[in-house]
């Protein structure tokens, strides 16, 4: 199907900076208001049948993500230490189209009630940002019920106690357990505990128009061949393009957001695919760009009305970076197990969901079972392992037996942890790269502990063989990357306000995890795409008012 191609000499409605989880959403919905789109991504775009499993190329040699030779970052644990360059870095996304979610794992929780008001439930934290999200779950609960449908998530509602009130069951049956599920639940169940099967945003069984999924065993960092996973590339951006209204410009590296002297945002510049500088003219932005790149594009963006950077009059962006602690165990069982087949995760749990303050400590969160891809199980060799010999060929070879735990929790948000611009590092294309500077909260490290120590008894009660703990420490980087251009209602304290426009510029938009207000229980992109749903029903009718 051809799709529409704007010039840059003219000026669209709307330039969507990033096609992840939610500027595929922002795409669709502002192109099917009726809104000229133009949406920019830094990578490639792929066809389905581009997509490898190789593990070593897209693990260890960035093959879909952001590569620390072309996109270096720095990484320190203090801000009063200087920051270094490493080997890998410290935050990791995809660059292609569809972004992170062509490579997510796809566990797909929504956040409870209690996520959106912690503060005034449990009180302030000292030395915390710990805030109370300008929203409630009952505003954001619609449009997690759109996710489900108009994505596609699989699960079963009602299989879990704790679950939040919800106004529609899923649109699709769970995924097949695998062993790992069986044994999870066995355990669980012998403590007490209430596992039950994981919403998934991967097809089940065919869904407008994708095929169910094929049980090929890499979800978590590779794209799908065959599109069961719900990703936007093959979920959102098609219907985007479909109206004749949408332009999705690939290998369009968005570097600066262009401004004029009555504070209003004119476009994009960026760097084509031959690195040529370009400016796209648009009515206004929405950037999408992650909880990382978006920080980073507004303090590349400074201006004399904004020296400290776009939108940044608070002094909040880039500030209150959260990952999502962990803690969790690997077991070996009598019997191969054969985990190499299947999603990821067909079993979870939420007894731990909730903060107990009998712990002394804040944190909540969720198990759920799953197991390593083979070369991630042959390089994270445990301590007193051989490397080498009879000892490394047993432990290879027990890889068909084993399985883990994992633990998937909150972090709390400090204004310390933060991405900023690095005074020296440059990236391939002349631009300053991010520094990252990030350390755990005391009551962050604590909680992991604790679910590290439940993932040990709910193996040890499913029988298992040999259980190695997993190690807990300081987080040097993630995934999830939240919260570092905070909603809020206060322009003082926040960046956005409730319906994503920044508090500076009234035509600027940021709809990605940095709108985060608290990290959650370490499953964010159903949230991330309920609110880009959101988000994208209010731009709209801005737009149709006149009012951006």
């Amino acid at each position: 199907m051809a799709t529409r191609k704007y010039k840059t000499s003219e000026t669209v409605d709307f330039v969507i900076v990033g096609s992840g989880a939610a500027g595929g959403i922002m795409a669709r919905e502002l192109s099917m208001a009726g809104n000229s789109v133009v949406v920019m991504e830094q990578g490639p775009r792929m066809a389905p049948g581009q997509f490898e499993h190789d593990e070593l190329k897209y693990r260890q040699l960035s093959g879909i993500t952001n590569n620390p030779v072309l996109n270096p970052q720095t990484f320190r644990n203090d801000p009063a230490k200087p920051a270094v360059r490493e080997g890998r870095n410290s935050l990791t996304y995809a660059r292609v189209v569809g972004g992170s979610s062509v490579h997510f794992t796809a566990n797909f929780w929504r956040f409870h009630e209690i996520d959106f008001n912690e503060r005034s439930v449990l009180g302030p934290i000292s030395g915390t940002g710990f805030a109370d999200w300008p929203i409630s779950y009952s505003e954001l609960e619609p449009y997690y019920t759109k996710v489900e449908w108009e994505i596609g998530v699989s699960g079963l509602a009602g299989a879990s106690p704790f679950d939040p009130p919800r106004s529609k069951p899923y649109p699709m049956p769970p995924l097949p357990v695998k062993s790992s599920g069986v044994l999870f639940e066995r355990g669980a169940r012998k403590l007490g505990l209430h596992p039950f099967p994981a919403p998934m945003a991967i097809a089940s069984v065919p869904y407008r128009g994708r095929a169910a999924c094929v049980q090929c065993g890499l979800c978590n960092g590779f794209g799908c061949e065959v599109m069961a996973k719900s990703s936007s590339v093959w979920t959102m951006i098609p219907e985007a393009e479909a109206t004749g209204k949408c332009e999705v410009r690939a290998e369009s590296y968005v570097f600066r957001v262009g401004m004029n002297a009555r504070g209003r945002a004119t476009g994009v510049h960026y760097f084509d695919a031959d690195r040529k500088e370009q400016f796209q003219k648009a009515r206004a932005v929405v950037v999408c760009a992650n909880g990382s790149e978006t920080p980073r594009l507004l303090l590349n963006s400074a201006t004399d009305a904004f020296p400290s950077g776009l939108a940044n009059s608070s002094g909040v962006v880039g500030k209150y970076l959260m990952f999502n602690q962990g803690g969790g165990a690997q077991a070996l069982f009598e019997h191969p197990l054969n985990e190499y087949k299947g999603v990821a995760v067909t079993r979870i749990l939420h007894d731990y969901y909730d903060v107990d303050p009998k712990r002394g400590y804040y944190g909540g969160g969720g198990l759920d079972a799953r197991a390593a891809a083979p070369l991630g199980w042959g390089q994270n060799v445990p301590a007193g392992v051989p490397r080498w010999g009879d000892g490394f060929k047993d432990y290879l070879e027990a890889y068909t037996r084993s399985m883990s735990v994992s633990g998937h929790a909150t972090s709390l948000a400090l204004e310390t942890n933060r991405v900023d611009i690095d005074p020296e590092l440059k990236d391939a294309w002349g631009m300053p790269a991010m520094r990252v500077t990030y350390k755990d909260h005391p009551d962050d490290l604590k909680f992991a502990a604790f679910l590290r120590d439940r993932a040990v008894e709910v193996l040890d009660a499913a029988g298992a063989k040999l259980i190695e703990p997993g190690d807990v420490s300081e987080r040097r980087g993630g995934v999830h990357l939240l919260g570092t251009c905070r909603m809020g209602d206060d322009p003082q304290s926040s960046v956005i306000d409730k319906y994503h426009r920044t508090h500076d510029v009234k035509n600027l938009f940021l709809c990605d995890g940095s709108s985060f207000v608290t990290s959650g229980r370490g499953q964010p992109t159903m949230t991330i795409e309920a609110l880009a749903f959101r988000a994208g029903e209010h731009i709209a009718r801005f737009a149709k008012a006149n009012e951006i």
